[in-house]
Order: structure tokens, then sequence, then C-alpha cells
């Protein structure tokens, strides 16, 4: 019975709660919100102050685009809606209670700046970084169990050098030049348990196999998704089968040692830089894509994927540095400049080309840093603005003058729950393991090659949040903390008891229909006529609502 109470309730609060439409977001109290690079910190550090310098630039140009287009742009989002994005793109999960009510209180008017530098240097922001590289680069992890086995050595690795605030162009090179075992002998095994931490899953995950370790170094740091031409001559884009071996080549040494199913070292042969294209019998030698350079085999020391790396990450590479700031820009405005963001070419445009070179030179001059182009991005008007905005009002997605809502990654939505709930578990080292609580719902919520501004929920996810065993123990006064730590305040009356489940949940307090609403509801029991179940069917709602699951 208790089952249909919770939707009569969850329906009477979604059709409050959920704020994807304009009409329901307004700001909060009507003050007037600074965003862009006009609000700006009392002191700036020089790391600011170039971060703030390219914010400006990227307003300029936005704003140019909008006049000239003539569209208006969504309003500014209030702080609470502010707080709650911000954290979810850089730690992967909401504020707690006491980070949502001090942020709120907070009159100073660079608080939105302080919040991004806090976050930049908090150990969340360190695993949440950790995960976004690890699925970008290991994206095998998420559907192969045997390369899930190695997720956790390879984040180690990872964490180690976002930890020390290494370039993205210095992990890029520790991918491709990682040491790997020579002929004869042990070789780069992933799987032994007293390997050091190293990026090697990443050629394990490609079967040791140059054609695959092609495809997947251009997909992610060129952008070029190379592979259809692997078997013949690209249908709409430039590249040649003959390329695509070409850029193989350069991976021709390495292989998988033992058995093609068991779970071998990979090693590598020195000096080898030809292939021979399977079913013509053509030998091609290792040359780089749509570049009239030559590899130098008479370089002391540069073997094949050295000298490779060096081309990917040289000054005048087209593609590295925009390829980067492309997937940079998608994270945090849900679509690429370029999309999607692993198919760069000249039949697939940028919508903003002058912005997408400016970001490039921006960010390759700063030596790849990614704080920096956080802090850059963040302070943007175009960040800034809301995503409550009536169809009516909805300019072209491409043209950012308004924030989409974004559905939430696996790992965002298990660790938002989890903070929301006060949900912890006991599990094993590897999180990616199907037995743990994390395990079975990043399986089920797994986002696969599904688009954040395209998502939608599943039949199996819905009746896994209505009904399922997690929610079912997180909104239950006996096994949910949040909720009994709420109910049994002695401090607290009923309207500030429905003010802290709208913090945990939404980041937010609740609007004065909401808070009037919901109170006559507890206060009355509901239909069980017990107000501590209808405080509990209030929470699950709150949890069930668009609000709640989307990143807006």
């Amino acid at each position: 019975m208790m089952r249909y109470l919770r939707y009569w309730i969850g329906a009477a609060v979604l059709a409050s709660a959920s704020h994807l439409a304009a009409e329901v977001w307004a700001a909060e109290g009507g003050r007037a919100i600074q965003t862009g690079a006009d609000a700006k910190p009392a002191a700036l550090s020089p790391a600011v102050r170039d971060a703030l310098a390219l914010t400006a630039k990227v307003d300029d140009y936005l704003s140019s685009k909008w006049t000239e287009s003539n569209v208006r742009s969504a309003a500014p989002a209030d702080d609470a809606e502010y707080m709650r994005r911000v954290y979810l793109d850089l730690v992967g999960k909401i504020p707690t209670v006491t980070e949502a009510r001090e942020f709120l209180e907070d009159t100073r008017s660079d608080k939105r700046f302080r919040l991004v530098e806090t976050l930049l240097e908090s150990s969340a922001y360190l695993t949440r970084t950790t995960e976004t590289f690890r699925a970008i680069l290991l994206p095998e992890a998420d559907t192969e169990a045997q390369v899930r086995q190695l997720a956790p050595t390879f984040e180690a690795w990872l964490r180690k050098r976002v930890s020390e605030n290494a370039g993205y162009d210095e992990i890029v090179r520790e991918v491709l030049t990682v040491r790997l075992g020579g002929r004869g002998g042990r070789g780069g095994n992933a799987f032994d348990p007293k390997a050091e931490p190293s990026p090697l899953a990443f050629y394990v995950a490609k079967d040791g196999k140059p054609e695959n370790l092609a495809a997947g170094a251009s997909r992610v740091f060129l952008g070029i998704r190379l592979e259809c031409a692997q078997c013949h001559n690209h249908p709409f884009a430039r590249w040649k089968r003959e390329e695509f071996w070409g850029l193989a080549a350069f991976f021709a040494g390495v292989a998988k040692q033992g058995r093609e199913d068991a779970n071998g070292p990979i090693r590598e042969t020195a000096g080898r830089h030809e292939l021979e294209i399977p079913g013509i019998k053509k030998v091609v030698q290792a040359s780089f894509l749509a570049d009239e350079k030559k590899p130098n085999w008479n370089r002391s020391g540069r073997g094949a994927r050295e000298q490779f790396a060096d081309w990917v990450l040289g000054e005048d590479n087209p593609y590295f540095a925009r390829a980067a700031v492309n997937r940079i820009w998608a994270r945090f405005f849900g679509i690429g400049l370029v999309d999607p963001v692993d198919d760069m070419g000249e039949e697939n445009p940028p919508v903003h080309p002058e912005l997408l070179d400016m970001l490039s030179k921006e960010f390759r001059g700063h030596r790849y840093d990614l704080k920096y182009m956080i802090r850059a991005l963040t302070a943007t008007k175009a960040y800034g603005l809301t995503s409550a905005v009536g169809r009516s009002e909805t300019a072209s997605p491409q043209m950012f003058a308004a924030m989409p809502v974004r559905s939430l990654s696996a790992d965002q939505f298990f660790e938002t729950l989890a903070q929301a709930t006060g949900f912890r578990e006991n599990a094993p080292r590897n999180p990616f393991f199907d037995g743990t609580t994390k395990g079975q719902f990043l399986q089920l919520f797994a986002n696969r090659d599904e688009k954040p501004t395209e998502g939608q929920t599943s039949i199996l996810q819905a009746l896994a949040l209505m009904n399922g065993s997690l929610m079912t123990s997180v909104t239950t006064m006996e096994t949910g903390d949040t909720l009994a730590a709420v109910a049994e305040a002695p401090f607290l009356d009923t309207a500030e008891k429905i003010e802290a489940l709208y913090l945990a949940a939404l980041t937010r307090r609740p609007r004065s229909e909401e808070r009037k609403m919901l109170v006559e509801y507890v206060d009355g029991g509901g239909p069980a006529k017990d107000s501590t179940k209808a405080l509990a069917d209030v929470f699950w709602a709150l949890l069930n609502s668009p609000e709640f699951r989307f990143n807006h």
C-alpha cells in the first residue's frame, strides 16, 4: 500500500519540484547576481588573472554572436542552481547540507570564484577528474569485465598524475610511450598484482593490436574516427585505408604475449614501424596523418611510439589541442564546439571555429593546464546562465545562450544519491565489481554512447529508482541516515525538516508554495496518518524528481 501512497505524494511533489521548465524557476529573492568576467574576486592570483582574461574573450565572442543572430540569452542562474551545477561538474556529486547553507548565506560578491577555487583544491575534485580521464582513456572498463579489473590500477596512476597537476599533454605522452616488455621478456603485465600503477591498461584494453591502438588513439587524442578507413577508404571523410594503416604502423611492434584469450603481458619488438595491410598484401611505413613530415628513424632513442607522441603533441599538430579543448567544453556545456567530440574534420566543422582556435591556442600556451581552462569556463556568462527557458525562448544549443539540461553519468548519479541520503558501503577496492551496490548501480545506469543532452531513463532504471532495494533502504527510517537524522531532530519543526530534505536532495530551499503544501501533508500524516512516513514520502519524491536526476 505504501508504494502507491508514495506515487501519490510523488506526483504532487513532482508537479511542484520539477524545474525543467521556465515558469517554475525564479531567481532566489529577485537578487541581482554577478556572473562572467565582471564578477571579480578581491585579490587575483596570476593563475586566476590569466583565466579571467580568457573568460572575457569567451564572453565577448559569444555576446557578439548572440547579437548577430538576434538571440536573447537566458537569465543568470541563481546561486543554488550554479552551486549544484559546479559541484556536479567539478567533484561529481552535490554538496552537503552544510556546504549548501554556507554558500547560499555567503554575501561576498566573489563567492562563486571562491567556490571554484575551493573545489579545485579538494580531494573530491581529484577523484572526479581521475574518473573522468579514466572514462575517456579506458572506456572499455564500462562494458568489459576483463578491462574492468584493471580500472583501479589505471586510476591509481591517473590520480597521481592529476594530484601533481600534470598537463594533459604530459598524461597523453605517458600513455603513448609507457614502457612495454621486450621480446622474450616478461613484458608489461597489467594484471600482475605487484605491478606499479601505469597506463598499461590502455594497451591491454585494445588487445595489444596496432589497428585497435591506432583507432583508439586517433579518437581520444586527435578527435578523429579513423577506424572507418580500416577496411576501405572512409565513405565520407578524407581518410584513406592506407593512411589508417600508416598510423597503425607506429604500434607495429606491440603485441599481446601468449594465447589470444589469455591475460598475457604486452610486449614490444623494438625497431618495427611497418605493417602489411590485410587482404591486399601491401606493406606501409608508419606515417603521420595529412602531414608531409616523415618520421626520422635515425633519431637515437626515439622509437615508433615516441615519434608518434612527438607528432601528436607538437605545436604544429592541427588536431591535438583542438580535440582536447573541445572535450573540455563539452564536459561543461553538454555539447562540444564540434559534435560529436570524436568526429572532428572538414566534413564536420566547428560551430564557432574562431572560438575553438582561440581556446586551443590559450590551452597550449598555458601548458595544457586543466585547472586554468576550468577556471576560465566556469566564470563565463554562458556557464552561469539558467537552464530554465521555455520552448519558445530556446535558441539553437550551439549558441550556448542557455545551459542545457544534462543527464548525470552513472558515477555522478550514484555519488549524488549517496551524498543526499548518507548511504555508505564497505566495498572492496574495485568499485567496478558487480557484487557491490555501486558496481550494480554503475552497470544499470551506464550511459554507454549516449549524449548527456539526450539522456533517457530506461524502464529498468525507473523501476530501480522507484522501488529498488537501494532506494527503499535510503528512504526508510530504520536504514536511511539522512532521513532518520532529519526526522528525529528535536530542534526542527516540520518546515525546517522539509527545508533540510530539499537542501540534501536538490541543493536549494523549497519555495513558499512547496513549503506550504508539504507542511500540510506531513503534519496531516498523509494517507497513512503518520507524519514520519509522510516525511519519508516527501524525501522519496524528491529523489525521484527530474530535478534530482539531471544536471541543470
